[in-house]
């Protein structure tokens, strides 16, 4: 697990006047990572997150700072894979540099680019997607919406439960979402195709994967916590209807591949070590973990102090509106290290820059629901908006943003950035 040290410290000061704003994202003990491009270039760029600026790798090390050379390269994937006390001396370099009285800054100043002007990309190549089914509530609320009579599988508390996706649909956040067409049924027996009318979002986190491991051999649980870097937030786009006709047998195809938005800046694993706590204390009668999923330090620091919420703007609305919040120290049942483990443990090879969902995290309150699908009881009573407006699912035009964040009596306040996406009406 990573240690508290001098990166942490919440007295620490940056000579980016805006990374001291009380409530910005990106204060200096953040320092996530994204990918960017400059406006008239199409050569895309590493760079960090500090306040409302990005710091241009590239450019930092052209400057000659001591970072290594891949973050002057294209694709995060090439630093992930480097060992973590490189990242660990990395992250202390960017430090340093930007800490206020640093004579780094006169040179980085001519490497920062305001937010607002650069235009986010994936951090990395993805080369395979995982999504879990981790979040407790929403397992037990949408299995009961969609099988009544089976509203929570027996083997849910015995395995992390998941299944492969499409990585060519991943998108950054701000990329619009077309409401997908798909076959659907309104009675259970005959099918329509058209565009899907409960069409819905998922509020997960994203896992980014920065060691990998051989075919054949999989991660033990004592040393999954090292293979994964960091996180982000991730919307996996969901069309209801779709979904419950075309989920028999298997899980969901078209319901679900037609688009994931996930935050372009990856909060490293160092990064949240203030805000490591223990796993969920299982409820009495639940059963321990299989030796594989167990591991004493992972229990006593597996889980991350992260508050997620949900916002909407319509195209009626001037500012978004909250409609939920939920926190991922009590909604996931499984622990990121466990996710890791036992997707390895049959002898699949996660690759570097692979990325991993943990599934919807729902909160236990009724008003605590990841998706419309959970907070509309499965449509039958909708969600009163502030300006009067209803929504059982979601309109054309709509603006679904999820936003995360870290925050504790002795730690500077560190966020993810929006992941946001608009909802762009069906192709004819």
């Amino acid at each position: 697990m990573p240690t508290l040290n001098a990166t942490h410290d919440p007295q620490r000061r940056s000579w980016v006047a805006s990374a001291n704003a009380e409530h910005t994202d990106f204060p200096i003990q953040n320092l996530p990572y994204g990918r960017f491009r400059r406006a008239g270039e199409a050569r895309w760029r590493l760079g960090v997150a500090i306040g409302d600026q990005v710091l241009d790798l590239a450019g930092a090390h052209a400057a000659g700072m001591p970072v290594h050379a891949s973050l002057a390269g294209e694709d995060l994937a090439d630093f992930m894979a480097l060992d973590p006390r490189l990242h660990h001396q990395t992250r202390a370099t960017l430090s340093e540099a930007l800490t206020e009285g640093s004579t780094w800054a006169p040179a980085l100043a001519a490497c920062l680019l305001p937010q607002s002007e650069a235009t986010m990309g994936l951090p990395c190549t993805i080369g395979g997607y995982t999504d879990f089914f981790t979040g407790i509530h929403h397992a037990r609320e949408a299995s009961r919406l969609f099988r009544p009579d089976a509203p929570l599988t027996p083997n849910y508390k015995h395995v992390p439960i998941a299944y492969h996706g499409r990585t060519s649909s991943i998108v950054p956040s701000g990329t619009p979402v077309r409401r997908p067409l798909g076959q659907f049924s309104t009675d259970g027996v005959t099918p329509a195709f058209g565009p899907s009318q409960r069409l819905d979002y998922e509020l997960e986190v994203g896992v980014f994967v920065g060691r990998g491991n051989a075919l054949g051999e999989p991660v033990p649980i004592a040393q999954a916590g090292e293979h994964w870097f960091g996180l982000v937030l991730l919307n996996d786009w969901s069309a209801r209807d779709v979904q419950l006709w075309e989920s028999q047998p298997l899980g969901p195809f078209l319901a679900k591949n037609f688009a994931t938005s996930i935050s372009p800046w990856v909060v490293t694993r160092e990064a949240l070590a203030p805000f490591r706590l223990a796993a969920p204390v299982r409820a009495d009668g639940d059963p321990a973990p299989l030796p594989h999923l167990h591991d004493a330090a992972d229990a006593q620091a597996g889980g991350i102090d992260l508050t997620l919420e949900v916002w909407l703007q319509t195209p009626q609305m001037a500012e978004s509106e909250r409609l939920m919040q939920s926190h991922f120290r009590d909604a996931a049942y499984w622990t990121v290290a466990q996710m890791v483990a036992h997707h390895t443990s049959n002898g699949c090879n996660l690759q570097v820059g692979d990325l991993l969902g943990t599934g919807t995290q729902s909160g236990p309150a009724s008003n605590q629901g990841g998706c419309l699908l959970e907070l509309t009881a499965g449509g039958a009573k909708p969600v009163h908006l502030a300006n009067g407006e209803q929504r059982r699912f979601l309109d054309d035009g709509d603006r679904v943003v999820l936003r995360g964040y870290c925050e504790g009596p002795s730690a500077r306040r560190i966020g993810f950035g929006d992941s946001e996406g608009r909802v762009l009406s069906a192709r004819s």
